[in-house]
């Protein structure tokens, strides 16, 4: 079992990202059912950004009133796959950052091919006390050092192994206290894995990849990242 092997391996608290309205059941479910290391997300995923996302938030919305969930999120901006709804992807990142701040919640961000636009579009909720997390990072130096200068974390996952990822460039600049491990399961898994089906026993190699970058030791990694985790999403 996933969940089995990821405790095994040292994984004690699993973060469920939502994505839209036809897997909200079934991420509720394994919440409710492991709800002593499972804990929700509330959100629309940018891919899910479609003609009746209007709809979908309203879901998100009465969701967010009848139960407490650990972020808002997945959320943010994909323009790799299709751009017929940017405009609508937009809309619904600003409707979202709104509710992370009424409901005190960090943000989980998504920001593929879009981390620029992304930082654009949340600048204007930093002021207003947004937090958050930049998912699964891949972006450059310079967008790091502003991400972090607005206070969010960095998502490191699968990536950090590929060979040419880039993030062996960005990380020996930025350090260890505004970045978090992840592993955008199923996707992206590390090497030895890449290509196969991603899990939480996974972020091990996740650990020593980025410890070998570092000059420092898995358990340093493990440890600094595990602290930061339970900072921003005020995990027990």
């Amino acid at each position: 079992m996933v969940l089995e092997r990821g405790i095994k391996s040292g994984v004690v608290r699993y973060l469920l990202p939502a994505i839209d309205s036809e897997t909200t059941v079934a991420m509720l479910q394994m919440a409710d059912e492991f709800s002593e290391i499972c804990f929700p997300m509330a959100g629309l995923h940018p891919c899910s950004v479609k003609e009746n996302f209007e709809a979908e938030l309203d879901m998100v919305d009465q969701l967010l009133k009848q139960r407490k969930f650990i972020a808002i999120g997945e959320t943010g901006l994909d323009y790799y796959w299709d751009m017929t709804f940017a405009q609508q992807q937009v809309r619904a990142l600003q409707w979202q950052a709104e509710k992370a701040l009424e409901y005190d919640l960090p943000i989980v961000l998504h920001t593929r091919n879009a981390t620029r636009a992304t930082i654009e579009v949340i600048q204007p909720f930093i002021s207003k006390g947004l937090r958050g997390v930049f998912h699964c990072f891949g972006g450059s130096i310079e967008e790091a050092k502003e991400i972090i200068d607005m206070g969010f974390y960095m998502g490191i996952g699968g990536v950090v192994t590929y060979k040419n990822g880039g993030l062996d460039r960005v990380l020996p600049e930025i350090g260890f206290n505004n970045i978090i491990l992840e592993t955008d399961a199923p996707y992206l898994a590390p090497v030895p894995f890449r290509g196969k089906r991603n899990e939480s026993s996974f972020l091990t190699y996740i650990a020593e990849k980025i410890a070998s970058i570092m000059g420092a030791t898995a358990d340093e990694v493990k440890a600094i990242t595990t602290l930061n985790a339970r900072k921003i999403f005020d995990i027990k």
